[in-house]
């Protein structure tokens, strides 16, 4: 029951990482140590699974796929979704580089506290780490492509939006608006378009699957290099957290009603105000927490 309530605080904290624009929850899921388990779980969704579930051997079933462990993780971060999302949007509302701040702080420290995790830092882990901060980053910089329905596209907008949500830098939201068809799923998920969501929805679920058994293989041969890699990607997150900017909008149609949705920043260095100062106490406050809970998850 201890590492069942452990396992869910941990679902929690990822959940709450979902919800913050441009985080994603694998960040937390490597920080907390819950990374390469979880990975390892998804990708037992196998041939095996199937032939257990054929023999209805459900309580091999359960075991092969980690289902105690998956089944905390998700309770903790479904109630966080739910009661995380009102209160961010309201501070965001009121408050909003306060709280980009404080998020800032915290990825801040998750380079630190994942890049740790490399045993060994050699020539090939430091040019994997420049890749991924320069694939991260620069996603800041790039324009929204425009929509496409295809079958082809949607297949694959599923299985990319839901690789990112689970690689530690990358916001699943924030691809699929670059890929243009943020609109179109979340007008089709409201409007229940199966000719949409099914396409999706299969592409998400063979994206997540595959992708799951390719990192647990590289994981398992290549840990140094993996790392070096999503520490990247975390650093490079960096520029879409920074507190000092402007919004850049777009007008999206969605169900017949006008969205804003942010399509990307323009910067600045911070001023000399006391909201400024404040910020900076949030980041150091932001940092110190992912630190705190990096050691706790080893204890």
């Amino acid at each position: 029951m201890k590492e069942f309530i452990l396992n869910s605080t941990k679902g929690f904290m990822m959940g709450a990482a979902n919800v913050i624009p441009g985080v994603s929850g694998g960040t937390i899921a490597v920080i907390t140590g819950v990374f390469e388990r979880l990975i390892e779980a998804i990708s037992k969704f196998d041939s095996i699974a199937l032939k257990l579930l054929i023999k209805k051997d459900i309580k091999k079933l359960l075991q092969h796929i980690d289902f105690i462990f998956l089944l905390s993780l998700g309770i903790g971060a479904i109630i966080s979704l739910i009661s995380l999302a009102k209160l961010l949007d309201l501070l965001f509302l009121e408050h909003k580089l306060l709280v980009w701040a404080f998020f800032f702080g915290l990825i801040l420290a998750s380079v630190f506290a994942v890049g740790k995790t490399v045993r060994s830092w050699n020539k090939a882990s430091i040019l994997l780490f420049i890749i991924g901060v320069v694939i991260a980053g620069s996603m800041v910089f790039l324009t929204p492509s425009s929509g496409n329905n295809s079958t082809f596209y949607l297949l694959l907008c599923g299985a990319v939006a839901m690789c990112s949500m689970i690689l530690p830098g990358l916001s699943g939201s924030f691809v699929l608006l670059l890929m243009g068809n943020y609109e179109l799923i979340i007008s089709s998920i409201s409007q229940f378009k199966l000719d949409v969501l099914i396409p999706f929805g299969l592409g998400a679920i063979l994206g997540i699957l595959l992708f799951s058994k390719l990192l647990s293989l590289v994981f398992k041969n290549y840990h140094d290099q993996t790392i070096s890699l999503l520490t990247g990607f975390i650093l490079g997150s960096l520029a879409l957290l920074w507190p000092w900017k402007n919004e850049v909008i777009n007008s999206l149609l969605i169900d017949n009603r006008v969205v804003e949705k942010v399509v990307g920043y323009t910067y600045a260095l911070p001023s000399y105000t006391g909201e400024t100062f404040f910020a900076l106490i949030l980041i150091i406050a932001g940092a110190l927490l992912i630190l705190w809970t990096e050691k706790k998850s080893k204890e």
